[in-house]
């Protein structure tokens, strides 16, 4: 039975939606660096609620309100689309990317809309397709509103098609490239609700190494891991675990267990605590390459604390 006092209650009122906006531009830095810092699961919860609201919300604005909404949500939503990514669900990373590719067209967000090329070239890459990857990473690089950090960003994705393709040449004109943009001045365009400030000229370099990497240059790729991971600023934790995971496998490749044994523990220890799939799908490749060593003790040690964290964190290929 119904309470009378319920039964009559007046309905809230709903969220204004400027407000909403407002504050959604505010808080979207925290959650970057709570992802950043402590790992996508957790910021994907209040993220998704985000999410949801404005999925809500557009259905019934109209006007600039609803160009408001749509932009703020294309943003989440993008961001969305990445903590599921590097979670492992590639579904709903792809799911979330393409939402926010309708929004950021239907709000006339020609910055998002190349934003979101870039990072679905992220995902060709991540699914080791080659062509997509080069053709989504010029797409982004020819749109309007690509900016000089997106162009950054698309150049460097290209790159790495380029690489995956077996084509060093190209995937080196294009990793300088993207290099001189992103050590250019800051863009005129500034949105703390859109994170782009992780493409720096050390986040190039952790990508050319790793492509160095898969192009069979493991000594080179192993001085850059070093080099970039001292200059790597500490809220970047999540993707330390990455760069730790890369450099044990190059240590690897390059016939050195115990380097390589001991960059892989550090990066377990972090995967661990951040759930990244990412990690975990590097830290597989690592260990992998370390199998003709199983009777190095280090490397068992390593060996046998992954066998037993591997059941905890999901391991699916996630680029970037």
């Amino acid at each position: 039975m119904i309470e009378p006092h319920l039964a009559t209650a007046r309905p809230s009122p709903p969220v204004n939606p400027e407000f909403l906006v407002s504050h959604l531009r505010e808080v979207m830095p925290g959650h970057y660096r709570t992802a950043n810092l402590l790992g996508s699961r957790h910021a994907l919860d209040p993220v998704t609620r985000h999410v949801q609201v404005l999925d809500r919300l557009q259905q019934s604005a109209d006007g600039s309100a609803r160009g408001e909404i749509l932009a703020i949500g294309a943003r989440t939503a993008e961001f969305l689309g990445w903590l599921n990514q590097d979670l492992g669900d590639f579904d709903q990373a792809m799911y979330w990317s393409d939402r926010a590719m309708e929004w950021a067209q239907e709000s006339g967000d020609d910055v998002m809309a190349a934003y979101l090329l870039f990072r679905k070239s992220n995902q060709a890459t991540a699914r080791r397709n080659a062509q997509q990857a080069v053709g989504l990473a010029r797409a982004a690089q020819r749109s309007p509103g690509a900016t000089p950090r997106i162009r950054a960003l698309a150049t460097q994705q290209e790159a790495q098609g380029h690489a995956l393709m077996g084509n060093q040449r190209f995937a080196q004109v294009k990793f300088d490239e993207a290099h001189e943009l992103a050590a250019s001045p800051d863009d005129e365009h500034r949105d703390d609700a859109l994170d782009m400030a992780y493409c720096t000229p050390t986040y190039i370099e952790m990508q050319r190494a790793n492509c160095l990497l898969e192009l069979g240059d493991p000594l080179t790729a192993v001085a850059m891991f070093e080099a970039e991971l001292r200059a790597l600023p500490p809220v970047y934790r999540n993707d330390q675990g990455v760069y730790l995971s890369r450099l044990a496998r190059a240590y690897a490749v390059s016939g050195e267990p115990e380097q390589a044994a001991a960059a892989a523990d550090r990066a377990l220890s972090i995967a661990i605590d951040t759930e990244s799939a990412r990690a975990m799908a590097e830290l597989s490749a690592a260990d992998k390459a370390l199998q003709r060593w199983s009777s190095v003790a280090e490397v068992a040690t390593f060996t046998g604390r992954l066998k037993l964290m591997s059941g905890t964190v999901p391991s699916r290929p996630a680029a970037g």
